[in-house]
């Protein structure tokens, strides 16, 4: 089954984060897959595909991490891997720290079980490009003003991902308090 360790964003958030996506559907053209409202999540770490076996264990390990509750906010929209090239559209969080600091320790609980992530990024995926029409309009557009919306990062989660043509389907295996 496939699998991830994510954070789900208050409703208030995704709301928001919406009306962001609607703003940048009006000025973006191209073929470009929105990721939909109820998919929008922070990806702490990609497990991929894991041996049902396995799941008790990983459970076990993401339970032992200790950590305090803490605020991020929205901070500015970017892409992956640059605008030359545009990939993925995103939205980041500050202060990063925190989320970096929770990320090296469920990485480093999973060490023996999963490859250490190279590089973490602390984005929240807006959208997947395919194609643009015009890269200098769309630069220009991509400069769009967010509010500094602040949430409060209670917990994480074991997710099982199901790919359908329809797209993912995510099912909340177990949720990990922060405290």
């Amino acid at each position: 089954m496939r699998l991830f360790v994510g954070i789900f964003l208050p409703k208030e958030i995704l709301d928001y984060l919406y009306e962001v996506q609607s703003k940048l559907k009006k000025q973006l053209l191209g073929k470009i897959n929105w990721t939909h409202k109820s998919k929008i999540h922070f990806t702490l770490k990609f497990l991929g595909e894991v041996n049902e076996n396995k799941i008790n264990e990983i459970k076990e390990r993401l339970n032992k991490i200790k950590f305090k509750l803490f605020k991020v906010k929205l901070d500015k929209v970017g892409v992956f891997p640059n605008e030359n090239y545009v990939k993925v559209i995103w939205v980041g969080l500050k202060p990063k720290e925190k989320m970096i600091e929770l990320q090296q320790k469920i990485d480093s609980e999973l060490l023996d079980l999963f490859t250490k992530d190279q590089e973490f990024n602390v984005h929240i995926t807006l959208a997947r490009v395919k194609f643009i029409k015009d890269k200098e309009e769309f630069r220009k557009n991509l400069k769009l003003d967010i509010d500094e919306k602040e949430f409060e990062v209670k917990e994480f989660c074991l997710v099982k991902s199901n790919l359908s043509k329809d797209g993912a389907k995510y099912e909340i295996l177990e949720r990990f308090k922060l405290n």
